[in-house]
């Protein structure tokens, strides 16, 4: 059995991949600085600190002695990033390098780097591994420079790596009062308070959604698969294209809601079309899905329903104030 770190352990994604470890027998340290995560999604059973990945030093001691460190931790707001470029790659690049830098001089076996999307930018769906990247925002600039950097430093001091790029996962969990991301929890969250939903531009933007449970196992594969080292990999699935007006239908035939949604202008750099091969994932780690679009969103909804619909969160700071910076955030329209 292993023992392996998780950075954003109180997130959507780092807590889910947590339990899975647990499950497995592994020892799971984990920490993170709750921006974007829920301390009741973290199992007990963790070793769990409240800490911030730009701490050097802290992760230093955190990361003595794991085998595996997962860096599953970030600003994820490709929006706000454009109007907030300092946090977002402050909590994305630079926090990335400080959990590495500390990484590699413990002698960790193996980085596992949770990536996005992002890095394709504008580019033809559906995106593969072997396409060239142009990210479009300051967070996709970010995570691909992160990539880089990794690779770079894996050669000059001989550790394993993985890319892994999970993509537009949902399912419970997800942080659903941030009014700067996750489209579904946020539009769950409207229709519980019997509020409509918000739709940027002419809501004909074209995604893939992936369920949480679905990308577990491939989770695991990054860390202990012999045939990944070196890889970047797509993690998602490309069977369910689906527009954000769509998404909007769905939740609202679920929810017996009655759909009159409420457009606003484009957000700047937003990228239209963005859809991954799962290829490769098929052929290296034996990926699958299991659940629809539709019990994955009926999930959701269970479990934000029982939480209990919240007010929503203005907790980052916008950097940059302009006529191009959303009035969804200016005047707090979620």
């Amino acid at each position: 059995m292993a023992k392996v770190f998780i950075s954003g352990a109180a997130g959507f994604l780092g807590s889910h991949l947590a339990d899975r470890m647990l499950e497995l027998g592994h020892t799971v340290v984990g920490v993170d600085n709750l921006i974007g995560g829920y301390m009741d999604n973290v199992d007990p059973r963790v070793d769990f600190y409240t800490a911030d990945c730009i701490d050097r030093s802290m992760m230093h001691k955190l990361t003595a002695g794991c085998d595996v460190v997962y860096h599953c931790a970030a600003a994820p707001y490709e929006g706000l990033s454009v109007f907030s470029p300092h946090l977002i790659t402050m909590n994305t690049y630079q926090a990335g390098m400080s959990l590495l830098s500390a990484s590699i001089d413990n002698k960790v076996r193996r980085f596992v780097f949770c990536s996005s999307m992002a890095r394709y930018g504008n580019g033809k769906p559906p995106f593969h591994e072997s396409d060239f990247c142009l990210p479009q925002d300051p967070y996709g600039v970010a995570k691909y420079a992160f990539e880089l950097s990794l690779e770079c430093l894996a050669k000059a001091h001989d550790f394993e790596y993985v890319v892994g790029v999970p993509h537009n996962i949902i399912g419970p969990r997800q942080k659903y009062d941030d009014p700067f991301r996750n489209v579904a929890s946020i539009m769950i969250n409207l229709m519980l308070q019997g509020r409509q939903p918000i739709i940027y531009g002419d809501g004909k933007q074209q995604r893939c959604f992936s369920f949480v449970k679905d990308v577990l196992s491939c989770l695991e594969g990054l860390a202990f698969s012999e045939n990944v080292v070196g890889e970047t990999i797509n993690i998602g699935p490309d069977e369910e294209v689906i527009t954000i007006n769509d998404l909007a239908e769905v939740l609202a035939k679920i929810l017996s809601f009655d759909l009159k949604p409420v457009y606003v202008p484009d957000r700047p750099m937003e990228v239209k079309f963005a859809s991954c091969s799962s290829e490769k994932a098929r052929k290296l780690l034996g990926y699958k899905t299991t659940y629809t679009l539709e019990e994955g969103l009926a999930e959701m909804i269970e479990y934000i329903r029982k939480r209990g619909p919240k007010p929503f969160r203005y907790h980052l700071d916008i950097e940059i104030t302009n006529k191009a910076t959303p009035r969804t955030w200016k005047e707090r329209l979620f």
